[in-house]
């Protein structure tokens, strides 16, 4: 499609004029129309032999001759609609924004947040009532000559669908006197609290540094009152957690350079070894703002030091209630390889069964616009049984945007190994959980993604039966109750909700299940569609069980939305995505790709990127929950 400019404007991101170049650059309101020079060929002559210099007219007059267009707005930025590293400045009056752009959410306002999440947030009733809304206008995708152009009748109403509530599971929780304390979970929400209650594993900290990063602001944390507060609530929960070897006060500059980081916390581990007999534990971090500097510290205590680390935000530590402190310990006790809450009931399909482990698995992309990038792969599985709620942890990067997991064997193979030397016996049983993959991927997930699986771990007398499952979210199935009275207090359908028929596939082993209380917007289940099962699952079986597992996530006190070992792969394959752009900011490629836009560089860059080494964990934090 051409467009005469003269007559029309021009949607940006499409490129409709020649190539010009730009000598003098307004670093400080960008390129103008009047400071851009074209570089103009004449009519060539009969004889090729003979060429006519280049002549260079500013853009105003380029667009003078070739258009009959005279600019206006001669002082205002030109746009750089340029591809494949060709610079084309066009004037803004000659171009318009094409609606339904992307832009991204970190970018956005304080009041355009509110505005976004206020449109996200919708709550059921209303929800509800604009699909009807748009549906059965006579504009909207069923309506006028539209269906009726394609002999299509549509029924414009929802469809109903049966469905039923699985009861939430007993939870098992310590008490002070050294016994089991059994908790009923509130079937409404679903969500259970903490006072009065212990953990049921709670791992002394014995071993620790805190290491202040505002200590140079103007609102200085109160770090003898931080202390006490963590250390009062971990002992509540049953976590015994003495003061800190090491105090270091510092600023946020020096999150800023990872050689300076890197001597930090070396010179803290130093510190503390020298007070105290045995390895230091952890290192609680309070930092004054969500700040790029995190990366790196997750970069250099998780693959090159081997520390565990916990942040936290100056505004919460100083003034925190009790909740916030609860959950700084819930974390603090799962990375340090303790058990928060266990399910009292053992899972369905396994009682009195063989080890079993779960597995689950994703892959993290580079963004909309990066063409270079590897894809990072993560999976993590359960390394203790029955309670099936402590993992260890595997990632990788990959070719770019690559969905197939290439070394998804290998990673299950370690895993395996972690999983024996820890408990003395291979699981027998594995059941994997699958993320961000459509329907029109099943085919590789299931012949390619098992079978390199199988081909890894099976062995002359090892031959674990083996369920894949996938898990999808990215979905635009809602689920309304048909009365207000059949859902919660919110008007979600409550949690535990399956739906396992009319909206399925009518023969194949699939369903919905929300397994969370929506207390924000509507509630979007998540799709479990089971590709393998060697275990013979019945539906009420794995959708108990999935339902069963969603209670044990060690980072909150209420059932989550999506199976554990899916959740927690995202959360590594996030983290892989950290290690991936320090790479890029540490590495001499980064330096010269900057300064040159060669393909070249890009190319270099993108191997350098795929170095496993650069992602892989330290030897003493890659079978603990780190990620948490």
């Amino acid at each position: 499609m051409k467009e005469n400019p003269s007559r029309e404007r021009i949607p940006v991101g499409r490129s409709f004029y020649p190539t010009t170049s730009n000598k003098d650059d307004d670093l400080d309101g960008g390129v103008t129309a009047s400071k851009v020079r074209v570089t103009h060929r004449a009519d060539q002559p009969k004889d090729r032999e003979e060429k006519a210099p280049p002549k260079r007219v500013s853009l105003v007059e380029y667009f003078r001759e070739k258009y009959n267009k005279e600019i206006k707005h001669k002082d205002i930025p030109c746009l750089d609609l340029g591809k494949n590293n060709r610079i084309n400045y066009v004037p803004m009056e000659f171009c318009i924004l094409v609606e339904g752009q992307r832009f991204p959410r970190e970018h956005l306002s304080r009041d355009g947040t509110i505005l976004l999440k206020n449109m996200s947030l919708v709550p059921p009733k209303d929800r509800m009532n604009t699909i009807c809304e748009m549906v059965q206008a006579d504009d909207g995708p069923c309506g006028g000559n539209i269906a009726q152009n394609f002999g299509i009748q549509v029924n414009k109403n929802m469809t109903k669908v049966e469905g039923r509530v699985i009861g939430p599971p007993q939870l098992k929780f310590g008490a002070s006197n050294g016994k089991v304390n059994v908790v009923r979970v509130d079937k409404e929400k679903c969500q259970w609290n903490l006072v009065g209650k212990s953990v049921v594993d709670g791992k002394p900290v014995k071993r620790w540094a805190l290491l202040d990063f505002s200590s140079s602001d103007r609102f200085k944390l109160d770090h003898g009152k931080f202390v006490l507060n963590l250390t009062n609530r971990c002992q509540k929960l049953g976590i015994h957690m003495e003061h800190p070897l090491v105090y270091r006060p510092t600023d946020m500059r020096q999150l800023s350079d990872i050689t300076r980081l890197r001597s930090l916390l070396e010179s803290v581990i130093s510190e503390a070894n020298g007070r105290c007999q045995g390895r230091l534990q952890i290192i609680v971090c309070v930092m004054t703002r969500i700040d790029p500097g995190y990366k790196y510290l997750k970069w250099l205590s998780e693959t090159q030091i081997g520390i565990i680390t916990q942040c936290c935000l100056f505004n919460h530590a100083n003034n925190a209630n009790d909740r916030y402190f609860a959950n700084l310990a819930l974390k603090i006790n799962a990375k340090l390889g303790g058990s928060n809450v266990e399910l009292i009931e053992p899972l369905p399909r396994f009682e009195g069964e063989g080890h079993v482990m779960f597995v689950g698995a994703d892959v993290n992309h580079p963004g909309a616009r990066n063409s270079t990038c590897p894809s990072i792969a993560a999976v993590v599985a359960t390394v203790n049984w029955p309670a099936a709620n402590r993992y260890a942890a595997r990632v990788c990067p990959q070719y770019h945007r690559s969905e197939k997991i290439l070394n998804f064997g290998t990673m299950c193979l370690e895993l395996i190994q972690a999983y024996a030397r820890i408990n003395k016996v291979k699981p027998q049983r594995i059941v994997v959980f699958r993320d961000g993959v459509s329907e029109g991927q099943f085919d590789m997930v299931l012949n390619e993604e098992l079978f390199d699986l199988k081909k890894a771990i099976y062995e002359e007398h090892y031959h674990p039966t083996i369920t894949l499952v996938v898990a999808q979210k990215r979905h635009q199935t809602r689920l309304f109750p048909e009365k207000m009275k059949d859902g919660g207090s919110t008007g979600n359908v409550p949690p535990g909700t399956v739906v396992d028929k009319k909206i399925t596939h009518p023969f194949e082993f699939d369903f919905y299940l929300c397994s969370h209380y929506g207390s924000l917007g509507t509630s979007k289940p998540t799709h479990y569609y089971v590709l393998w099962d060697e275990h013979n699952f019945t539906s009420d079986q794995l959708q108990k069980l999935i339902y069963d597992l969603c209670f044990t996530f060690a980072r909150c006190t209420k059932s989550v939305s999506l199976v554990p070992p899916v959740y927690y792969a995202d959360l590594v394959a996030y983290r892989g995505r950290m290690f991936q752009e320090v790479m890029m900011e540490v590495s001499p490629v980064s330096v010269s790709s900057s300064s040159s836009s060669s393909a070249t560089s890009t190319s270099s860059l993108s191997v350098s990127s795929f170095d496993d080494k650069f992602y892989k964990l330290h030897r003493d934090l890659e079978n603990i929950m780190f990620f948490v």
